[in-house]
């Protein structure tokens, strides 16, 4: 008996470790930008079947009692479990529905293979398994209609495999608990994608008490998986949502909820195991049980079903050559050229679409079609002759209640702090007079606090300076604070570069991600402004956009872009005049690092960042581009940078993204004090470049090929750049 309490001490304890461990790697992978290697969660799972296994089959082995044998049976099977089922965390997380599907297969396959009678419903175990959804129909969402179902059919092959495995292990409730838990732990364990399975360890062991004393685990085990599984998308169990009250959060809420709720039943069920309950009572008590998930799940939880789209990209690209004029006469050009090219070569798919009742919106500044679709849809699109691509559009599934607005608490500054004078702004505002006057900067961002007092007299105002393709917002607003911090970094008063340039706004993130469509619809609302509620095909209003772009995001991957995915976007921004500046991205200290779109395409200005020192930061990403192209362009500071945040407070942030404003204001000065250099991109990159000063490589690293790939030209000098562009004809 000692051996057996060892051994389940062992499995538990590895099995959280290395659990826990894995996503933590997982996470650092994906914070850092890198990919997770196809080979890590299966090797984790093989390596964590193998700790448990060997011990488990010597307990089921070795001559001993009945009930060691039947525990370390019991554990055997649920390290096989986890080593087998664990093997499928090898197909990517972006495509839960084949994840799912194989798991229903893989799981119904041992089940059958252990060859015990198929489990019978027992009443009081499915008001049990109800009762441990109803955490999850509060804080959790489905996805779309497929995934839903084979995450309810993968639950259901699950609790088939547990129950099967178990069979024979129940002595005493508590006894048997503990046995029954462990192994419920390696089946949790094994099953659901990295994140997903540790709130299912959360939520399965408990139940081992409730499932001893009914001897029945199929139906609490199978319902209780549903939550993980369905109700949650495993790509936001994530560091990246990790700060606020997103999915991460609200998964331990109910993570920790089924867990109190199975020790509730375990009491329950153990009170009443000797007592003859009827029929009908555990009938009513599931009906009774089953009202209140469908009270709380209309009531309080997020009903619907929220799956990805599908954003699908057209062979045919407009021309845009040949197109020249004033900046406005070039932007009006570039939006008539990409609206018509994209009415006539969408039609033939647009109708396709409406025939099957598809619902799409399509796009003009990268010829695509964003459409609510699952798998066999995306096959029939990837198959047609007009389409060259399909992505994935990642969508974020809500959330029970609202985050909280993230605020600063710094105060004000009375003078420009040391990024404005380190760049020389300040002296460009008292010794020259240029604040960026007549210049309209343009920011996609997490949004704006409007009413802030560093950015308010800015907002240029009317019905086409905000819109939010997320929530539908009519003023400017920021909950997440990113996007007013980095827009008071380029026309904020005394903390911007162009405290007396315009802005305007637009959401493109949502909880800090976002995805291509997004991504388009604020680009294509920069290019052509349009009112609220307004097409931007036929409102497009190309004589109003802004000047300037500054972009502190980039779209990798997890959000379902490639590299070209807006490459032809920000050509339609050149080819317009409208200046275009990115953040490269803090995925440093890794070279070649710089590969979220938009930051590797060459008809842009990326911007790396540095310290006081003028040391480039670890964070900043490292050339050459993804493209090929030479990256950074130039560096900005970035290091604990003062700036506005939502409430009319302030606080210091790092990382490229608060780079990049200080050059777009820098562009905005150039601008305001020779307008006859506004929309002539090459000559203002030039200037850029040509004044740039020396900054220091950091730690000395060197190892990525050549020091402009940490650098690009160097520090931008606005002082410097703009008494160049005073000088230029």
């Amino acid at each position: 008996m000692v051996a057996a309490v060892l051994v389940g001490l062992w499995a538990v304890g590895v099995t959280v470790v290395t659990q826990a461990v894995g996503w933590l790697i997982d996470q650092v992978l994906v914070v850092s930008g890198l990919a997770t290697p196809a080979w890590m969660w299966p090797f984790i799972g093989v390596l964590n079947a193998l700790l448990v296994g060997v011990p488990a089959a010597l307990l089921a082995t070795i001559p001993q009692g009945t009930a060691v044998r039947s525990a370390g049976r019991a554990w055997l099977l649920g390290a096989a479990a986890l080593g087998g089922l664990g093997l499928l965390r090898a197909i990517p997380m972006a495509q839960n529905e084949m994840y799912l599907a194989a798991l229903t297969l893989l799981a119904l396959v041992g089940a059958v293979a252990l060859r015990r009678p198929r489990p019978e419903v027992s009443l009081p175990a499915v008001a049990g398994g109800l009762a441990m959804l109803l955490p999850w129909f509060w804080t959790g969402a489905l996805g779309g209609a497929l995934e839903t179902t084979v995450a309810v059919a993968a639950a259901a092959a699950v609790g088939w495999f547990a129950a099967n495995a178990v069979d024979g292990a129940y002595q005493s409730v508590f006894v048997s608990g503990l046995v029954v838990g462990v192994a419920l732990l390696l089946v949790a364990a094994g099953h659901g994608q990295s994140g997903a399975q540790l709130a299912a360890m959360l939520v399965l062991p408990p139940l081992g008490f409730a499932a001893a004393a009914l001897r029945q685990a199929w139906a609490l085990v199978a319902l209780a998986a549903v939550g993980p599984l369905g109700f949650v998308d495993p790509e936001e169990i994530s560091l990246l949502l990790s700060t606020g009250r997103d999915q991460p959060v609200w998964s331990l809420i109910a993570a920790a909820c089924s867990l109190a709720i199975a020790v509730l039943l375990a009491i329950l069920y153990a009170s009443t195991r000797g007592l003859r309950l009827r029929r009908s009572i555990a009938a009513v008590a599931t009906v009774v049980v089953a009202l209140a998930g469908g009270a709380v799940y209309i009531g309080l939880g997020q009903p619907g079903l929220y799956g990805e789209r599908l954003f699908v990209v057209m062979k045919s690209r407009a021309d845009l050559s040949g197109i020249t004029g004033t900046r406005d006469a070039r932007v009006t050009e570039v939006h008539r050229r990409l609206v018509a090219h994209a009415e006539q070569t969408q039609a033939d798919l647009r109708s396709d679409l409406k025939r099957w009742h598809l619902d799409y919106t399509p796009y003009y500044l990268v010829n695509a079609v964003e459409v609510d679709g699952g798998p066999a849809v995306r096959r029939w699109l990837s198959r047609r002759g007009d389409v060259d691509r399909v992505l994935l559009s990642q969508q974020l599934r809500p959330l029970p209640a609202e985050q909280g607005v993230h605020h600063g608490d710094d105060a004000a500054p009375t003078t420009p702090p040391w990024n404005i004078t380190m760049l020389g702004a300040d002296r460009v505002w008292s010794q020259l007079g240029v604040t960026g006057s007549g210049v309209v900067v343009g920011t996609s961002d997490s949004g704006v606090d409007g009413q802030h007092p560093a950015l308010s007299g800015g907002y240029r105002g009317g019905d086409d300076s905000w819109f939010d393709p997320w929530n539908g917002s009519r003023t400017p607003n920021d909950r997440a604070g990113h996007g007013t911090h980095t827009l008071g970094s380029a026309v904020g008063r005394t903390v911007g570069v162009a405290p007396g340039a315009q802005w305007v706004a637009c959401a493109n993130l949502d909880r800090n991600l976002g995805n291509p469509a997004r991504y388009l619809d604020c680009l294509q609302f920069m290019l052509a402004p349009f009112p609220l509620g307004g097409d931007p095909f036929a409102d497009g209003r190309p004589e109003r956009a802004p000047h300037v772009l500054t972009n502190s995001w980039g779209c990798p991957p997890i959000e379902g872009c490639d590299t070209g995915a807006l490459s032809a976007a920000t050509a339609a921004f050149e080819a317009a005049g409208v200046f275009f500046v990115a953040a490269a991205g803090n995925t440093g200290p890794y070279c070649e690092s710089i590969d979220d779109p938009p930051a590797p395409y060459a008809d842009v200005l990326t911007v790396g960042a540095v310290d006081e020192d003028r040391a480039v930061t670890d964070f900043s990403s490292r050339g050459p581009a993804s493209t090929g192209a030479s990256k950074p362009d130039v560096v900005a500071p970035g290091n604990d940078v003062l700036s506005a945040m939502p409430g009319g407070g302030y606080a210091r942030q790092s990382g490229t993204s608060m780079a990049t404003p200080h050059v777009a204001g820098v562009v905005a000065l150039m601008w305001s004090a020779n307008p006859a250099l506004v929309g002539d991109l090459t000559r203002t990159r030039q200037i850029l470049r040509d004044t740039a000063t020396d900054a220091s490589l950091g730690d000395g690293t060197d190892d990525c090929g050549n020091p402009a790939n940490l650098t690009g030209a160097g520090l931008v000098d606005a002082y410097a750049a703009v008494r160049a562009a005073q000088a230029a004809r």
